[in-house]
């Protein structure tokens, strides 16, 4: 596989069709008819399973949030561990900070993966809500949100924080290498 496919395959995020989704999000067998009255019980349970499904975005958001601060918590203690032996290193001491550099950048691994996987659930979220819009009077997210936010296309509309965010494990990951190498040299 080329570099560049590697690269597209594990660090960009695509997002499936709202056509692929539409057709699998209504259930066959189900449909106005088999709510007793009008139809408003069948608009209501649709109201009711979009209220219920945003919800759940915003828990997924809620999480990757509650993630960050783990992560960011984590390499701030770090830093002051790597600070304080810093300032108190015997010499020689650099080679026993390889055992320490393997698992930070384990751990800046698994944060960058993590944050992308919650984007990608997240991706897939909105467009289920989308679909769902569909058969709301109004809709609010996937249409107007979206279109008045340049469709995430003009950074001075929109410029998510997702794109930002999924770099910071990868510059700790370099901030770490790159503090090796100079305790190395030093």
């Amino acid at each position: 596989m080329a570099p560049r496919d590697l690269v597209h395959r594990y660090l960009k995020v695509g997002t499936i069709s709202i056509d692929a989704v539409r057709p699998r999000l209504w259930s066959q067998s189900v449909d106005a008819t088999h709510y007793s009255g009008s139809g408003e019980k069948y608009q209501m349970a649709i109201l009711e399973q979009y209220r219920i499904y945003t919800e759940m975005a915003d828990r997924t958001s809620a999480r990757r949030g509650l993630t960050n601060t783990f992560f960011l918590t984590l390499n701030t203690l770090v830093f002051a561990m790597i600070g304080t032996f810093w300032q108190h290193r015997p010499t020689g001491a650099a080679w026993y900070l390889v055992f320490p550099l393997c698992a930070l950048l384990v751990q800046c691994a698994a944060w960058f993966w993590l944050v992308r996987s919650y984007r990608q659930l997240n991706a897939a979220k909105y467009v289920v809500i989308g679909v769902l819009e569909e058969r709301l009077p109004a809709s609010p997210y996937w249409q107007a949100e979206w279109k008045a936010l340049g469709e995430g296309k003009d950074t001075a509309l929109y410029w998510p924080f997702t794109h930002l965010e999924q770099w910071i494990p990868a510059s700790f990951a370099l901030i770490y290498s790159s503090a090796f190498t100079v305790a190395l040299v030093a």
